[in-house]
């Protein structure tokens, strides 16, 4: 007997560059559109904010020359969208709680992580990166994913229905007509 699926998940390594940072954002709101959130929702729009923090932070301060940064988005059974952007430098905690002044241009990217999510935090990624994470919470529990939700997006796009075949009548009718 087949046990059922009851989280989505999508993974995705990206480089370290801005434009990777601009990338991350963009997968994650086609990937939140394909599991049923279109990109003008809330839930999409917040973890759109999420993710470019979290992956511009990866880039910012957590950039190792040559190698990447990971977003996961993993929808769990128990109605949570948890966002992870694992980067390989270890050596910095992500704090929240720096007062920035308002001439600042910079230092409220975490503040905004921290209200729009339902808590965040960070974990080593050995060997000696860390994981920052973000949990949004669904406006309704997710019970159960099909087997295709589960699996990583392709990018690719289903084919078009074929149009129904008009009724032999129908036929009929349109040759007289062209006929006459």
């Amino acid at each position: 007997m087949k046990s059922e699926i009851s989280t989505r998940h999508f993974a995705q390594l990206l480089s370290a560059t801005p434009r990777g940072a601009r990338l991350a954002r963009l997968l994650a709101v086609q990937q939140l559109d394909e599991w049923g959130w279109p990109p003008t929702c809330t839930v999409s729009e917040s973890a759109a904010l999420v993710v470019a923090e979290l992956a511009a932070n990866a880039v910012a301060h957590g950039r190792v020359k040559g190698r990447g940064f990971r977003l996961t988005l993993t929808v769990e059974a128990s109605g949570t969208l948890r966002i992870e952007v694992a980067g390989s430098r270890g050596d910095r905690l992500a704090l929240a709680r720096r007062t920035a002044s308002p001439t600042d241009e910079t230092g409220r990217g975490l503040l905004l992580v921290d209200v729009l999510t339902a808590r965040w935090g960070s974990d080593p990624w050995p060997p000696s990166g860390k994981v920052v994470w973000a949990e949004i919470g669904l406006p309704h529990p997710v019970l159960a994913a099909s087997a295709s939700a589960a699996q990583p997006s392709t990018g690719a796009v289903p084919a078009p229905a074929p149009a129904p075949a008009p009724a032999p009548e129908a036929e009929a009718e349109a040759e007289a007509e062209a006929a006459s």
